[in-house]
């Protein structure tokens, strides 16, 4: 197991692959991999097929109420569920769960102390600022490190959040084609799925004109 170094962002940045193992899910059967940080993260990389330039790849944030808990306030884990099964489907490609992006980089504590706010009126971004925090404080580093362990430097990537896309920019990692990852809303989640889109600029699901035929 090897030791990737890079530097960006001004910092020392260190990937290490730690562990390996095949994994079958109900998503399908996938190989993961364990890398550990130079911060103590561990982060998980679920692998589908043989990837290579061009494949499937999403950047799933960590979030523990909504991927273990099944918390109807965000749409994380209808997203990581859809997208496990696009990159089955696809037949190769690179999930990675990023540790440490707990309510969009604020942690997990922070997070609940957000949601408080938002029982009373704030949206999640009013809510961030009003902690202190930037509305996004995630930084894709480990990412990008991961996928040039594997020699990825194309990709299509499964998202909706310009931010991202955007971040790759300076990555060295060009972004083929973006994909959208848009799920079904509930009552908890609307407002929050809302807020994403027009104040974070989330790219919003095309309307759909339906024509009936008579």
């Amino acid at each position: 197991m090897g030791l990737l170094s890079a530097c960006m962002k001004n910092r020392d940045m260190t990937i290490e692959l730690k562990a390996s193992s095949q994994l079958p899910t109900r998503f399908g059967d996938f190989r993961l991999d364990i890398f550990a940080d130079n911060q103590g993260q561990e982060h998980m990389v679920l692998l589908a097929g043989s990837p290579k330039n061009g494949c499937l790849v999403r950047l799933h944030s960590e979030c523990a109420t909504g991927d273990i808990l099944g918390s109807l306030r965000c749409d994380c884990r209808d997203q990581l569920e859809l997208s496990l099964r696009r990159i089955n489907d696809s037949g190769e490609g690179i999930f990675i769960y990023l540790r440490g992006h707990e309510g969009r980089g604020i942690g997990l504590a922070n997070k609940i102390k957000a949601y408080a706010l938002q029982e009373s009126g704030l949206d999640t971004v009013e809510a961030n600022l009003k902690l202190g925090f930037a509305p996004d404080q995630r930084d894709y580093q480990n990412a990008f490190a991961i996928l040039k362990h594997y020699h990825i430097d194309q990709i299509n990537l499964l998202t909706n959040n310009r931010s991202k896309i955007a971040a790759f920019e300076n990555s060295g990692i060009t972004v083929n084609e973006h994909m959208p990852l848009w799920t079904a809303t509930n009552p908890h989640n609307e407002n929050y799925v809302d807020t994403k889109q027009k104040r974070m600029g989330h790219i919003p699901p095309v309307p759909v004109k339906i024509t009936h035929l008579r």
